[in-house]
């Protein structure tokens, strides 16, 4: 790399590692000062005229060398370590409708697939026994179809999304709310681990931030910036997943949702969505039809149905999430048959039909026509 350009990446990673300079103090700055150098040396003085915060002025004067050397050491390690800033040619141009542009990208695994059309796939963190089976589906289905599939690596309908994908040996991204060098939550270290040798994974943040509440919705309009549409498949009214739907419609995107039971609170949200606009979806059929005319050269040729109609995943779609009782969870909102409880917890029908009795007891199931169950809402 020229020195000038090392000089430039360098007062890029000053400022990225700049707690109080994100996005929309970058904007502000450029515009002042017209190059991330020029930022880096211009006096306290005029930093403050251009409302850059005191701690953050003090922080930008006092950036720790330790950590510039670990970010180039961190680089030089591998060719799959990447650092990119929106003034490169590299940097996708999706995240140009994103209000604020990113100002900057931390990257782990292949960077061509930022120019390859993604569709982002997001969800509760407890999902359903079904819902994270149709995350999964939708992911691999997605990615059979040529598309990258893109979520948040978090637990849930991430991770079934981000599995799916790797299960079609397709692409997948996971933008993080974490530095690349930390992964959250730790359960997920081997699916990162699988993403960073296959796929790609991307974060706004310097190495070493660990996961803070604030992080995330800056992680989600990133996810839905580089993704042509974004598909929401179970989540509460006040779910996260939500922010990054109105992020994708704000930014252009299409906007499809997976509805569910009435009676299922992770409907809800995707209920509402689907209120506000959002394009219902039954089969990866219905959002490949509604995105293929707004991307020329795209060819359907091995595109799947995710079947998430099925008896089975219609059966369990709508369980809620409670890690207190499996059996609870697997009965879900739905009426449910004691065969299909007992080949979804694997316990033996004796031990079921005792528990359900007890559940049944405690007021928190119900008996329905049929002789089947269904949790009280």
């Amino acid at each position: 790399m020229a020195a000038s350009a090392l000089a430039d990446r360098d007062a890029w990673l000053r400022l990225a590692n700049t707690p109080g300079i994100g996005a929309v103090t970058v904007e502000r700055l450029l515009a002042r000062f017209g190059h991330p150098q020029a930022i880096v040396d211009a006096s306290d003085h005029a930093l403050k005229e251009a409302g850059v915060s005191a701690p953050a002025r003090a922080a930008l004067a006092e950036a720790d060398p330790a950590y510039l050397a670990a970010a180039r050491d961190w680089l030089a390690a591998d060719a799959s370590h990447h650092f990119i800033t929106r003034d490169e040619a590299r940097f996708p141009a999706a995240l140009a409708d994103l209000d604020p542009v990113p100002p900057w990208l931390y990257g782990l695994g292949d960077l061509d697939l930022l120019d390859t059309p993604a569709i982002a796939i997001v969800g509760s963190r407890n999902p359903s026994h079904a819902g994270r089976a149709a995350a999964k589906e939708f992911g691999q289905a997605l990615a059979t179809a040529g598309f990258v599939v893109v979520s948040g690596l978090a637990s849930g309908i991430d991770a079934a999304a981000h599995e799916g994908a790797l299960a079609a040996r397709g692409m997948t991204i996971a933008v993080t709310g974490t530095g690349l060098d930390r992964v959250y939550p730790a359960a997920n270290r081997h699916l990162a681990r699988e993403i960073a040798e296959s796929g790609l994974l991307v974060s706004e943040f310097p190495l070493g931030t660990q996961p803070a509440r604030a992080n995330f919705p800056r992680r989600n309009r990133i996810i839905a910036g580089l993704s042509v549409a974004t598909l929401v498949v179970e989540a509460a009214r006040a779910s996260g997943s939500l922010i990054t739907a109105r992020l994708a419609s704000s930014a252009g995107r299409e906007v499809f949702a997976m509805p569910g039971s009435i009676h299922n609170p992770l409907a809800r949200g995707c209920h509402q969505l689907i209120r506000d606009g959002a394009k219902l979806v039954e089969t990866t059929e219905h959002i490949i039809e509604e995105i293929a005319a707004v991307l020329p050269g795209y060819h359907r040729e091995h595109v799947s149905s995710a079947q998430e109609d099925s008896d089975e995943a219609n059966e369990g779609r709508d369980a809620a999430p409670t890690a207190a009782d499996p059996l609870l969870e697997a009965v879900g909102f739905d009426p449910v048959r004691l065969d299909t409880l007992v080949a979804r917890t694997g316990w033996r029908a004796d031990e079921v039909s005792s528990r359900l009795l007890i559940l049944e007891l405690e007021g928190r199931i119900k008996t329905v026509a049929g002789g089947r169950y269904v949790r009280n809402s």
